[in-house]
């Protein structure tokens, strides 16, 4: 596998020149933030971002994201346009020799917790889902700003995205979303980009809006949108893992044994209810996601592509953006190495003793 970290630019906090200290890290996931959704990315944008990364001795592996304009999910007659911005984007991503493109497919909203500053026993802080606090909530109040929001919408903006998606239910979206994959793929296999659709996160609908990438069926449903290993997907646990009914480990082997699994975000969560949950540590032991598992299943499939510490907690005093401060992270991202190393080297000697039989 190969470990790589979430990047946000040269105004992140976590600069390169730390990253590139922790043992075992090769590349960095990020993206041109400065373009407005739906627009094309300039090629010189992406080269820069490239070179930036590259002069400190990684690579860029992966661009999560290249968000996708709401007409698209929508399905308004404009999405043809975007959808023709997207493809040239992603030519210009071939062009850079940029490898996999993590993306969403979410309405509305990101990536979505009711608190970015929860704090655990141990003193730390983390980020976290609670559903009773969201069902009381209303996002057209005008009121409501949660992580994961796209925060240039201005209330009257808002309520006519909802508006528009009165019209959009599960089955509509999916319409949707395979009119895009079609237009897109073709142009993704020509640039030679991998795409990796990201998981609803949470995996379930929010405030009435449908989500569809939300468990085995679903996700087995996408990639039969497109036979094509550049239609593939971004495993995480963080986000499957949200709820009981998914059994994230057999489904990593599933899809990677079909080679679908095109980037992996390893993140524990300890689930508090039903659809309730908090992020924690990596450890296994400290959340509902056995990493050991996790690490288990890539293997069996050889899995040689990236994977990055998802989210992790504020600890020792670190200030920054919530869930990408350096010091957790870093120590996800040397769990991760410890349990590639003794799973490899462990299945390496069972094989030598095997042959001394």
């Amino acid at each position: 596998m190969e470990l790589t970290f979430r990047w946000y630019g040269n105004s992140d906090p976590v600069k390169l020149e730390y990253i590139r200290q922790i043992p075992g890290m090769r590349g960095i996931v990020s993206a041109i933030y400065d373009v407005p959704v739906g627009e094309v990315w300039p090629l010189d944008k992406i080269e820069a971002l490239k070179q930036e990364v590259e002069k400190h001795g990684l690579s860029l592996s992966v661009i999560e994201s290249v968000p996708v304009h709401e007409d698209i999910k929508i399905g308004l007659p404009t999405r043809d346009k975007y959808i023709e911005n997207y493809k040239q984007t992603l030519i210009n991503l071939g062009k850079c020799g940029i490898p996999v493109v993590c993306y969403n497919f979410m309405p509305v909203f990101d990536w979505t917790r009711t608190s970015l500053d929860h704090e655990l026993a141990d003193g730390s802080r983390t980020l976290i889902f609670e559903e009773d606090i969201v069902k009381k909530m209303d996002p057209l109040s005008g009121e409501l700003s949660l992580p994961g929001w796209d925060a240039s919408y201005e209330k009257d903006e808002l309520s006519q995205l909802f508006s528009h998606y009165k019209k959009v239910d599960h089955e509509k979206l999916w319409e949707n979303l395979e009119y895009f994959i079609k237009a897109i793929l073709p142009v993704a296999e020509d640039a030679d980009v991998k795409m990796a659709i990201h998981p609803d996160d949470p995996p379930f609908d929010i405030f009435g809006l449908p989500r569809i990438i939300t468990n085995k069926d679903n996700l087995e449903r996408f990639i039969n949108l497109y036979d094509s290993p550049y239609n593939g997907l971004t495993m995480c646990s963080g986000s499957l893992g949200a709820v009981s009914t998914n059994d994230f480990y057999e489904m990593l082997r599933y899809f990677g044994k079909k080679g679908r699994v095109n980037f992996v975000h390893a993140r524990n969560i300890k689930r508090s209810g039903q659809y309730s949950f908090q992020e924690s540590a990596h450890l296994s032991k400290e959340g509902s996601i056995d990493m050991y598992q996790v690490i288990r299943a890539l293997s069996d499939f050889d899995y040689q592509g990236p994977i990055r510490p998802d989210h992790g907690r504020m600890i020792w005093g670190e200030t920054g953006k919530p869930g990408y401060g350096l010091f957790d992270r870093a120590l996800g991202a040397t769990y991760l190495n410890g349990l590639w190393e003794a799973e490899v080297k462990s299945r390496f000697i069972q094989k030598e003793d095997k042959n001394a039989e």
